[in-house]
């Protein structure tokens, strides 16, 4: 467990199209969290700032963070790497300042087994219907319903990871979705009593799985 004067790390993962990026800017800005900014092989796509979404790289620069073993996590999606380097991340940690993760669940499970000396809340976040999901994806710059598709194959392996975290939220609505997710952190930073039902969350993923 952290010192009361550390900060705590908060971990947002979702399938794609769920809404996570949306809620951990929320979440930053509200509640003064730094978000951690990932190292990414990916293009930038529209109305993503270089250096401030991500920090875009070449496949050579991102294999030498990897030899380095400057990365707290990292990962292959879709076919682009992602990572989370070390340094910045523990030092607003000791300095205080809260941290929030906007990662997959590879990602998460690699934190995780660092074990760090910091207090750590993961949230899994669900979309209400796989429709629901189809519908935000097609909708995506990109606009390409293949892609939509990819990302729905991809979703099926990705919701099942959803019993390794501490909480799974449903984003039905983005404000309550926000709210939800804000009273947790809160009641878990200060040992309140916490509003949530895994046995409803169950049921909807074998809904979203059937």
């Amino acid at each position: 467990m952290s010192l009361k004067k550390d900060g705590i790390m908060v971990i947002l993962s979702s399938p794609s199209g769920v809404g996570k990026t949306t809620l951990v800017k929320l979440l930053s800005k509200n509640k003064n969290f730094y978000t951690s900014i990932s190292h990414t092989t990916r293009k930038p796509r529209v109305n993503e700032v270089p250096d401030r979404d991500y920090f875009f790289v070449d496949q050579e620069k991102f294999q030498s963070l990897i030899k380095n073993e400057e990365f707290l996590e990292y990962a292959k999606v879709f076919n682009h790497l992602y990572g989370t380097t070390r340094t910045p991340v523990i030092e607003k940690l000791e300095k205080g300042q809260n941290v929030i993760f906007d990662i997959d669940w590879q990602g998460a499970d690699q934190i995780k087994n660092k074990k760090l000396n910091y207090r750590l809340i993961t949230f899994f976040l669900l979309p209400p219907s796989k429709q629901v999901l189809f519908d935000r994806l097609s909708n995506r710059d990109m606009k390409d319903k293949l892609i939509a598709e990819e990302r729905m194959k991809e979703f099926g392996r990705d919701v099942l990871h959803w019993i390794n975290y501490d909480y799974v939220v449903i984003n039905s609505n983005l404000d309550e979705c926000y709210s939800k997710i804000d009273n947790l952190i809160d009641a878990e930073i200060n040992n309140g009593s916490k509003d949530y039902d895994k046995e409803y969350i169950r049921k909807h993923v074998e809904n979203l799985t059937s």
